[in-house]
């Protein structure tokens, strides 16, 4: 395909046919996931629900505007979010391998919601997935702070680390940190919070209020922003730190805006929606696939549409008709990211670890 392309079309015409075509994919599954669950809904009353015009279903009116809309929403926000992070994870360290959770962000959300739910069940002895919406709410709001702390904690190590294989290193022993503490609070916990802890492992788009989407989307429209802003560092950071200095990057301040900015991203989304695997290591793998490209001006913007596509596809898969309830939004995009990250280890036999 793109042999055949390069023939009638430019370069830059080339990456704007691919950007079309990942914005009209993500935009037919933005409406295929407003028209397909389990209750069948004529395209028709969507399309008049969404632009205010009302329904005289009222049933149909609540359950587009108050679940399937949020849930989209949400799956766009994640998918565009881990992405991004993804690609910058993997910039820094210069490892195909490197995701956002790669620093134990999520392992510290982890911990959050683990010592949440031992304090309630524990000392409380109340289960918090009794709470309804103030459960959900404690648990995202704590599962926030533990991502923010040990963002916190890598951000002021990073400063005095000047190897980023350390640094790197430095993230998955605070994740094996993190899993130990989780293991024990687990331990000790009500089987009811043990079970609200499995299920929030899992991954969802669902449990994303519109009240709590005023927190969620300026945090992660700020790091999508911020990744704007740090495409030039990125992409002289390719060619290695030493000549990245030569050049007259600040490694320091880059590494730690870059780290900030995935750190944002990873803590806000893994917060609402559960630590969500493979996105941001799968999806940057695909769009360089497809546009043949290392420019970060390219990339960017097209790894927030493939994220998007990713994130809505994974949603409608776990939410078809058929299925009892909806799957582990994980569940799927596992199966998706998996052979592609597989492909990758493939293709690279000689891939060295840094570090390791």
């Amino acid at each position: 395909m793109q042999k055949i392309l390069s023939t009638y079309l430019s370069g830059r015409q080339i990456t704007f046919f691919w950007l079309a075509i990942l914005f009209l994919l993500s935009f037919s599954l933005f409406l295929l996931n407003l028209v397909f669950g389990s209750v069948g809904i004529p395209v028709e009353e969507i399309l008049e629900i969404l632009v205010g015009k009302g329904s005289d279903n009222e049933s149909w009116r609540l359950i587009v505007l108050k679940s399937r809309l949020p849930q989209t929403t949400t799956a766009i926000l994640a998918g565009a979010g881990l992405a991004v992070g993804g690609l910058q994870m993997q910039t820094l360290f210069r490892n195909p391998l490197a995701g956002p959770s790669i620093l134990g962000i999520s392992s510290g959300a982890g911990l959050g919601v683990a010592i949440v739910l031992l304090f309630a069940g524990k000392i409380g002895g109340i289960a918090l997935s009794h709470l309804g919406w103030a459960g959900h709410l404690s648990v995202a709001m704590a599962a926030f702070a533990g991502a923010s702390l040990v963002l916190a904690l890598v951000l002021v190590l990073s400063r005095h680390l000047r190897d980023n294989a350390m640094l790197l290193i430095l993230g998955i022993m605070v994740g094996y940190a993190a899993s130990a503490l989780i293991g024990i609070l687990k331990f000790y916990s009500m089987k009811e919070d043990v079970h609200a802890y499995v299920i929030w492992g899992l991954g969802s788009f669902s449990t994303v209020s519109w009240s709590q989407m005023w927190v969620l989307f300026p945090v992660v429209l700020l790091g999508l922003l911020g990744a704007f802003f740090l495409v030039k560092p990125l992409n002289v950071m390719l060619l290695g730190e030493q000549y990245a200095g030569n050049l007259g990057v600040n490694i320091r301040l880059s590494r730690l805006l870059i780290i900030l900015c995935t750190g944002l991203l990873t803590a806000s989304i893994t917060a609402f929606c559960g630590p969500i695997a493979f996105l941001g290591l799968a999806v940057p793998h695909l769009t360089k696939g497809l546009f043949r490209t290392s420019d970060h001006k390219v990339l960017l913007p097209a790894v927030i549409l493939s994220g998007m596509a990713v994130a809505l596809f994974s949603n409608l898969i776990a939410r078809l008709p058929g299925f009892d309830g909806a799957l582990p939004i994980n569940a799927v995009t596992s199966i998706i990211g998996a052979p592609v990250v597989i492909s990758v280890i493939l293709r690279r036999r000689n891939l060295r670890i840094p570090g390791i």
